[in-house]
């Protein structure tokens, strides 16, 4: 078969992205390979041109999200794949050829579940709060190692950051009996380093706000209870208009905030939370019931409400603050794919 041949017979590809080389294999209708090639990242696009419009797949990894918004603007249909569901595919050992074959051959698969190309706002503000979480863990450590630094001088002091940052400057400057000038001068360099942390956690929290405040799906959200300005800017940033999933019990489920299910025959055995999918984004909707959780007063306020104050009766309050988390996920994604407000659609509802 000529190279123009087999250009034209192209239905599917699959390509395994690199750093700089990408290696291609292309199926036709029947699943037979009909073309195998090796790009260099300059190249790709101008290949991919000149082929007929066809379905290409590609792994969810770094770099991906902008190379599929390129290959999208030439035609093609382009999904992404996450990496686990790619491995079943893989035959024999393992090199670029067979990763690009196996790609190719999980994308045809009609309940392969891709992961939606995300634009470049999405990006920017995803990471926005990549950044701010990393820097929030730093700041944690800096805090933990000056009151371990403390504890190993025989200081104690009381639990949280706020209660740290009161007592820090007198335990400096009036424990000199137990904290020597090299540990003093230390812990002001670590005292130095939590301040600097503060302040640019506080520039992201603004930009991140500031972004927020002018999108009109994070405004709908944040009008959900429990959802702030981080939650519900995450969320967009994540799965961008929720068109990715038929309803909020499959959200829910992707989050991780349904029971891990192992089940045979007719035996249905529930476990914990099976704790999938975007880690980042569950722990804000867990932090978001708790925060619920600790005012009672208001719950009569909310649609879902009745059914609060009766799953607080029999539930575990750890159990209660997933079983809310839970319900807090779903009623955000009706809000967000809907185009809805919570007030109109949500809030005078029953659970």
């Amino acid at each position: 078969m000529t190279h123009q041949t087999a250009s034209e017979c192209v239905a599917t590809i699959g390509i395994d992205l690199g750093k700089n080389t990408f290696h291609l294999i292309g199926m036709d209708a029947r699943g037979r390979i009909v073309l195998r090639r090796k790009v260099s990242r300059g190249q790709l696009q101008s290949c991919l041109a000149n082929l007929p419009v066809c379905l290409i797949g590609m792994e969810a990894c770094a770099g991906a999200h902008h190379v599929g918004r390129q290959l999208a603007a030439l035609g093609h249909d382009v999904r992404l794949l996450p990496a686990q569901y790619v491995k079943p595919f893989l035959k024999g050992h393992k090199n670029d050829y067979r990763d690009a074959e196996a790609i190719a051959e999980a994308v045809q698969r009609p309940t392969m579940r891709p992961v939606p190309l995300k634009s470049a706002e999405q990006l920017d503000l995803q990471a926005l709060h990549r950044v701010r979480r990393r820097l929030i863990g730093q700041r944690t450590a800096v805090i933990n190692q000056i009151r371990g630094f403390l504890l190993e001088c025989g200081i104690a002091v009381r639990q949280g950051p706020a209660g740290l940052r009161e007592a820090l400057p007198a335990l400096l400057a009036q424990r000199t009996d137990v904290l020597s000038p090299r540990m003093i001068h230390l812990i002001e360099d670590l005292a130095a380093d939590w301040h600097g942390l503060d302040e640019r956690i506080e520039t992201l929290t603004r930009d991140i706000t500031a972004l927020a405040r002018q999108d009109a799906s994070c405004r709908r959200l944040m009008g959900i209870p429990g959802v702030g300005v981080i939650t519900a800017s995450a969320m967009v940033a994540a799965v961008g208009t929720g068109a990715a999933f038929a309803k909020g019990r499959d959200f829910a489920a992707w989050l991780g905030l349904v029971p891990k299910q192992i089940s045979t025959g007719d035996r249905t055995i529930l476990g914990g939370l099976s704790k999938r999918g975007n880690r980042y984004l569950r722990t804000l909707f867990v932090s978001g019931a708790q925060a619920l959780l600790q005012r009672p007063r208001y719950w009569d306020g909310h649609g879902f409400g009745r059914w609060l104050q009766a799953a607080g009766a029999r539930l575990h309050r750890n159990v209660l603050t997933a079983a809310l988390a839970n319900k807090l996920a779903r009623i955000a994604w009706g809000v967000l794919y809907r185009g809805r407000d919570y007030e109109a659609e949500y809030a005078t509802r029953t659970a």
